[in-house]
């Protein structure tokens, strides 16, 4: 049995004693609001602050209307219809439904990078020396690489960059709003802009058509090996890629080639085949990562498609159904 690391617990009621303590604390602590990534890692020892701040019971994170409170749960999130589909389709295909009911939207966006050699027990990890992730000198993905190329696992997080997403950042000495793709970096370690001592309190997003399609062994509970959001706006599509780097990122090329067009099968065909030649998956998750690469192109036109109108169920279906070999 794997068990929590000893820490102190904190249970601030509001934003600025949250906000205090944090400044507090310093490099010892770390928030807590659903804890579905963080305490597992904690019992993984890849994580052991000596203080967790609870910000779950904060009423000023629950706020919903133009700006969604980061402490909103995922299965608030799915069912909130007033909500981009995009958005509800990524956070209904989050982990399970009990995860879910716990996990938050703040909490999914700044969701720990992951690879195959870094999320293991201790002993695990222990036994090939750790990796350049926690505790070791060596990328076992990449030797020769002075970069940690663990990849970016949130789901919500491409559903939100084609929404035009802002996020807001709160600390002890004022607060700041950011768009949404400025939060990260593409280094597996260093994946968020975020300071330690700041809050992530809203996300501000645009409420256009859109949608979300995700790559993973099973139907259900798995990480994203690949995720596809597309959005659209007044002036065309927008295509945001998830887990084939360490940061969810905009296809500038694709969306500057989707700017003023309509989504016709050849303008769907280009923008697929630019999405793919910026998907760059690493051998650090599940399934071959040249068949993640292959595969990116058709999930970029399943999106698009269903942007445009096409009835694309039965193809969803049979993606949840389907379990490669």
């Amino acid at each position: 049995m794997m068990r929590l690391p000893w820490f102190d617990y904190r249970a601030p009621r509001s934003l600025g004693e949250a906000a205090a303590i944090l400044a507090g604390e310093g490099p010892h602590a770390m928030l807590i609001a659903g804890g579905t990534d963080l305490l597992p890692n904690m019992k993984r020892r890849q994580m052991a602050p000596r203080v967790l701040i609870s910000i779950r019971n904060i009423p000023e994170l629950k706020r919903n209307g133009s700006a969604l409170g980061s402490g909103i749960t995922l299965s608030e999130i799915v069912r909130k219809p007033e909500l981009p589909r995009g958005l509800r389709q990524a956070a209904a295909q989050v982990a399970t439904v009990h995860l879910r009911n716990m996990g938050t939207i703040g909490g999914n966006l700044c969701l720990d990078t992951r690879c195959n050699y870094y999320n293991q027990n201790y002993e695990w990890r222990k036994a090939i020396d750790f990796c350049l992730k926690k505790d070791g000198d060596i990328c076992w993905v990449a030797t020769a690489s002075k970069r940690c190329v663990a990849m970016s696992s949130t789901d919500c997080a491409p559903a939100l960059l084609v929404l035009s997403t802002k996020v807001k950042l709160v600390s002890a000495s004022g607060e700041r709003d950011l768009a949404l793709e400025e939060l990260y970096n593409n280094d597996g370690i260093d994946y968020l802009r975020r300071r330690p001592d700041e809050i992530l309190t809203e996300v501000k997003l645009e409420n256009v058509r859109s949608t979300y399609w995700k790559l993973r062994r099973r139907g259900a509970f798995d990480f994203p090996v690949l995720g596809v959001a597309a959005a659209l706006h007044a002036d065309g599509a927008r295509i945001a890629l998830g887990a084939v780097a360490s940061r969810p990122f905009l296809v500038d090329s694709a969306n500057r080639f989707l700017t003023g067009k309509a989504l016709t099968d050849e303008v769907i065909e280009e923008a697929g085949r630019l999405t793919a030649s910026r998907a760059k998956p690493m051998d650090n998750a599940d399934l071959d990562l040249y068949w993640r690469k292959g595969v990116t192109a058709a999930f970029v036109g399943y999106a698009l498609r269903e942007l445009r109108g096409d009835d694309m169920r039965d193809t969803r279906q049979r993606i949840a159904r389907y379990q490669p070999a």
